[in-house]
């Protein structure tokens, strides 16, 4: 039994880090830990330790003692491959962990609509072009620029000046000008 289950709450009933943008799935419905752990990419191994340690817990059924089978949801099987590919970029468990502990204190449940950047070194939560949170340092905001979005403000803010003032010169042309004369 785990922490969770022991303080008599349900693992991950409102923890869940995915609930829009994804098929419905049963809830009832779960897959077995070797199949879950195969589906993430990861052995059997880090999927067991991930559970005790209270990573990632089967929200279907969860081992209620010897020889009992956990059974892995779909959004579980998810969030075990983000862990892997988190992993995969260098970032450690612990900072792994760090971020996952932030996403549900932060209240997002929604990973569908968000992406997830790594340095190696930090895990970043991106939800809009403007919006980056650095989830390792306790959901320190991040400052961000699209750069696109800065290249077409200014795009148009020149677009506007030449229509505005077409004769007009910036300061650079006058410069020019007055040497030349």
């Amino acid at each position: 039994m785990t922490a969770r289950e022991t303080a008599g709450e349900q693992p991950y009933a409102d923890d869940l880090l995915f609930t829009d943008g994804l098929p419905q799935m049963d809830d009832e419905v779960g897959y077995r830990g070797a199949v879950a752990a195969r589906a993430a990419g990861i052995t059997y191994r880090q999927l067991d330790y991930w559970a005790r340690t209270e990573l990632v817990e089967p929200t279907v059924r969860g081992a209620s003692g010897s020889g009992s089978q956990r059974l892995y949801g779909f959004r579980d099987i998810l969030v075990l491959k983000l862990v892997k590919r988190l992993l995969d970029t260098g970032i450690s468990l612990q900072q792994i962990r760090t971020a996952v502990e932030q996403l549900r204190a932060s209240g997002i449940r929604d990973l569908a609509g968000t992406t997830l950047m790594s340095d190696g070194a930090s895990v970043y939560l991106c939800t809009s072009n403007d919006e980056v949170i650095d989830l390792v340092s306790r959901g320190q905001g991040v400052f961000g620029i699209a750069v696109g979005k800065v290249l077409h403000e200014v795009e148009s803010t020149l677009v506007d000046f030449d229509a505005q003032a077409p004769d007009a010169m910036d300061e650079l042309s006058a410069r020019r000008a007055a040497r030349s004369a």
